[in-house]
């Protein structure tokens, strides 16, 4: 496989076509080598439109969601930034190229370590990986700019809303198959948030934010 040819490729007939058109965003994806980030048994996956198997059942975001994402989220070279699942560190790694730090929870130990393990590798020392329940985000350390789920949700998370700073986004897929959408949520006061719909897809669901089954009293 050419691998600069399949990045050049993954770029201009996946991501490019789905209005990822942020130039800083593209010679991100260009630069930073996704297939470093991908088991070595799925390596020639790396470029392909679709998701790739991960340990423990879980997999990566197809490439187009993630450059997705990461456009919408608007991340700013001052901001923090909390990530829920971690995943291989893929996504946490193109957002630390973007913001002044990122911390991604990541509830499997074996993904922690994988996350770990591809980010030092990848040499990206302002993003920590810890294993904690993302479902409760991270209060003691909000707070934060920007929050991105890497996976989907049944309901918009009003326990990580209540961690963004005013002005702060959180970016999520939420709903239930076949179709969810995307979102960008803006906290413009302590109590108002704006939602913008940005796109439908479908993606895996992120442990501890299923839909609740029933009421309690």
């Amino acid at each position: 496989m050419n691998v600069e040819q399949a990045r050049f490729n993954m770029i201009e007939q996946q991501i490019r076509p789905w209005d990822v058109l942020d130039a800083s965003v593209l010679q991100l994806l260009a630069t930073l080598k996704r297939e470093e980030f991908v088991p070595a048994a799925y390596r020639a996956l790396a470029f392909v439109d679709a998701e790739v198997p991960l340990p423990e059942g879980q997999c990566m975001l197809a490439p187009k969601i993630e450059a997705r994402l990461l456009q919408e989220a608007h991340v700013q070279r001052h901001e923090r930034v909390l990530e829920v699942g971690a995943g291989s560190g893929f996504m946490a790694a193109l957002l630390g190229h973007r913001a002044q730090s990122v911390v991604s929870l990541e509830i499997r130990p074996a993904l922690v370590q994988l996350a770990q393990d591809n980010l030092r590798r990848a040499a990206i020392s302002n993003v920590s990986v810890r294993q904690a329940d993302g479902a409760q985000g991270l209060a003691a350390e909000a707070p934060f700019d920007v929050i991105v789920l890497s996976g989907s949700v049944a309901l918009l998370p009003q326990v990580l809303l209540d961690q963004l700073r005013i002005g702060g986004r959180l970016i999520a897929i939420v709903g239930s198959e076949p179709v969810m959408q995307a979102v960008r949520v803006t906290r413009v006061s302590d109590a108002t948030f704006q939602t913008v719909e940005l796109f439908d897809t479908v993606a895996q669901r992120l442990q501890g934010f299923d839909a609740p089954t029933r009421f309690t009293f």
